[in-house]
C-alpha cells in the first residue's frame, strides 16, 4: 500500500502530541509524587531519587541502546516513528521539567498520571510507534527465552522496576505506581479497542423473518441471517446477528419481545464496529 506524504505528517503529528503528552503525565504527576510506574521512565524516577540525574536524560541513556540492540537483534522493523518518540520523549520530560505539579495527593497523582500516560501511550501505538523502552527489552530478550511469551518477560521486568520502587521509595508508593500501570493499560485498550459503545445480538427464533423486517424496518440496522443447528434438536435454525448502539440496546429488546417473547438473545459488547452505518475503516 501506497504511503502519502499526507498520512506520514498526520502519523508524525499525532505520535508527536502521544509522547508530549506521556512527559506530561511524567512532569505533572508521577514524578514529583515519587510514583515510579513500570518501564524505563519509571527505573528514571527512581534513579533520579537516588542520584539526581535528570529523568529524561536517565530515560534518553537508557532507549537509545535499546532501541540499538533491539534493531540489531530483531532487524529495523521498529521504524523511525518509534526512534523519533524515543528521542522526543527523553527530551521533552526535561524540557517540560519546569512546569509546577498539579496536585501533591498521591491518589490524584496515580490517578490522573495513569490516564494521562495511558491515552498518550495509546495514540502514540495507534500511530505505528512505541515510546521505546521495556518493550523492546522484552522482545530482544524473547529471542533468548523461547520459554517466556513477550507479554510474561515485560511483565517481569515491570514487576522488577516497582519491586525496586517500593524498596527505594516506600512499599505504598509501589502499590500507587501499580494502580498507575493498572488505569493506563486500561485507557491504552480503550483507545485502541473503542469504548465498546456499540452492541452484538445474536438473536434465535422461529418468528425470525418478521423479526428481521421490524429491525430493518423500525430500527434501520442491517440484520445478517446465520445458518445454524440445535445440538439437541437436529432441527435447522436461522441465527439472526444484527449490531446496534448502545442507546438501541432497550428498542431491541423491546421489539423482539413483542414479536417473540420466547426468543433466544444474547447480548455483547463491541469493542469497535467498522464499516456502514458505523466508523469507517
Amino acid at each position: 500500500m501506497r504511503i502519502t506524504f499526507k498520512k506520514i505528517v498526520t502519523d508524525f503529528f499525532w505520535v508527536t502530541i502521544g509522547t508530549l503528552l506521556v512527559s506530561l503525565s511524567l512532569d505533572l504527576f508521577l514524578a514529583p509524587n515519587k510514583i515510579a510506574p513500570g518501564g524505563v521512565s519509571g527505573l528514571a524516577v527512581v534513579l533520579q531519587h537516588l542520584f539526581g540525574w535528570p529523568i529524561g536524560a536517565v530515560t534518553l541513556a537508557i532507549n537509545i541502546p535499546l532501541f540499538l540492540i533491539a534493531t540489531k537483534v530483531l532487524g529495523t522493523g521498529f521504524g523511525a516513528k518509534t526512534l523519533y518518540s524515543t528521542i522526543l520523549l527523553g527530551v521533552s520530560i526535561d524540557a517540560l521539567a519546569f512546569l509546577n505539579p498539579l496536585t501533591h495527593d498521591t491518589m490524584l497523582a496515580a490517578v490522573y498520571g495513569g490516564i494521562i500516560m495511558g491515552v498518550g501511550l495509546g495514540i502514540v501505538i495507534k500511530y505505528g510507534a512505541t515510546t521505546g523502552g521495556t518493550d523492546m527489552a522484552a522482545m530482544t530478550l524473547h529471542k533468548y527465552i523461547h520459554f517466556l511469551s513477550v507479554g510474561r518477560i515485560l511483565l517481569i521486568i515491570d514487576f522488577i522496576i516497582i519491586t525496586l520502587a517500593g524498596i527505594v521509595f516506600s512499599p505504598e508508593l509501589a502499590l500507587y505506581a501499580l494502580a498507575t500501570e493498572f488505569i493506563s493499560i486500561k485507557v491504552i485498550d480503550v483507545i485502541q479497542e473503542g469504548s465498546g459503545d456499540e452492541r452484538i445480538a445474536i438473536i434465535i427464533s422461529d418468528k425470525y423473518e418478521e423479526i428481521t423486517k421490524a429491525i430493518l424496518k423500525e430500527m434501520e440496522r442491517g440484520v445478517t441471517e446465520l445458518k445454524g443447528r440445535g445440538a439437541y434438536s437436529k432441527r435447522d435454525k436461522n441465527v439472526l446477528l444484527c449490531v446496534v448502539s448502545r442507546r438501541e440496546v432497550t428498542t431491541l429488546r423491546n421489539l423482539v419481545k413483542k414479536i417473540d417473547p420466547n426468543a433466544f438473545v444474547i447480548l455483547s459488547t463491541a469493542h469497535e464496529v467498522l464499516g456502514e452505518g458505523f466508523k469507517n475503516m
